[in-house]
């Protein structure tokens, strides 16, 4: 495994203003050698041996997140400079070449992968207010011939879409589920930008069919989840859905609220027009909420879809060190193809 210097990333990464970089990955064959039994007179039937168990997703701290989590079309963003005065974006190929930088993005000890924000450094565009550590999926893997934005083999549109643009996409409608725990949000700065973080979205060309926040102010012991559902320009205002507690900047401590360091899953489904959250924890019932987005714009033509997982932070306004960290345990995604 590769533990790369903060420093170095820069010297041997190939960087794009927000996803463009990688090059063929390369698959491992094992074999499996077969062993001759001994032979015997009338031999008595014996039970079939249990079979070895796989590897069940077991994390392994020994490892880079790549060898413990399916990246293989993801990218990652981290706040460090690209030459350019923006974020650095790790390609599909470095990424899976076992990357991790103890800064930002590293495996922990129970083998879980960390994404880790600071309030403040470079950005992903100009029109960004926000930093992030944050996986952004590329469908097309290694192959950098396909274009990164547009309705094409990168991208996935909904199942609505004209079929024209069902065709050229990757793939249509999705749903991607991941295990975590936020382990640290921001401390200082405005109030409303206080203990922020989006940990789970599906963007679109402009806009956002879904964020996922998790919450916890200063004076709580616990945190809120809550999304946002982004209308495409000129189709309505921004919708905002409640899920576990308040989204309130003076919220109280939310009732059966979750707490830094707990466990707790999130999955977002897209089937049409119907978007669907549910949130996930252990001895306690999921809670659910569906959106229609039947009139939201992102039906049309030309219209594409990708996930992003990991920390977006949502403080610019405190302490440049202040930060935000998350844990993820899982995380799998899926589309539907012609």
């Amino acid at each position: 495994m590769k533990r790369l210097p903060y420093l170095f990333i820069v010297l041997f990464l190939s960087f794009t203003t927000y996803s463009c970089s990688s090059s063929d990955d390369v698959e491992d064959v094992e074999q499996e050698i077969p062993t001759d039994p001994k032979p015997e007179p009338e031999p008595e039937p014996e039970p079939e041996p249990e079979p070895e168990p796989e590897n069940d997703g077991e994390l392994d701290p020994a490892k880079a997140p790549s060898e413990n989590f399916d990246l293989s079309t993801w990218n990652l963003s981290i706040p460090i400079d690209n030459g350019e005065g923006n974020a650095l974006t790790v390609g599909v190929a470095a990424l899976n070449d076992d990357f991790e930088t103890s800064a930002f993005f590293y495996t922990a000890d129970d083998g879980g992968m960390v994404f880790k924000c600071p309030n403040s450094g470079p950005k992903t565009s100009e029109n960004t207010k926000y930093t992030r550590v944050e996986l952004r999926e590329m469908l097309r893997g290694t192959n950098t011939s396909i274009k990164t934005q547009g309705v094409n083999k990168n991208n996935w549109v909904f199942g609505t879409a004209p079929e024209a643009d069902k065709k050229a996409a990757a793939g249509f409608d999705g749903e991607m589920t991941a295990t975590l725990a936020v382990n640290h949000v921001s401390t200082t700065g405005s109030n409303s930008h206080i203990g922020r973080v989006i940990v789970g979205q599906i963007h679109a060309n402009d806009d956002e069919p879904v964020r996922i926040y998790y919450r916890k102010l200063k004076n709580n012991d616990l945190g809120s989840i809550y999304f946002a559902h982004e209308p495409t320009d000129g189709n309505g205002d921004e919708q905002w859905h409640e899920m576990i507690g308040s989204r309130s900047n003076s919220a109280s401590n939310p009732t059966d609220g979750i707490a830094l360091g707990e466990k707790f899953s999130y999955t977002i489904n897209v089937q049409g027009d119907l978007l669907t959250v549910t949130i996930s924890r252990e001895g306690k019932a999921d809670v659910i909420k569906t959106v229609d987005m039947t009139n939201s714009g992102f039906n049309v033509s030309g219209q594409y879809m990708y996930f992003k997982a990991g920390v977006y932070n949502q403080n610019n306004s405190g302490d440049a060190d202040d930060y935000v960290q998350a844990t993820f345990y899982a995380l799998e995604k899926s589309h539907t193809t012609y």
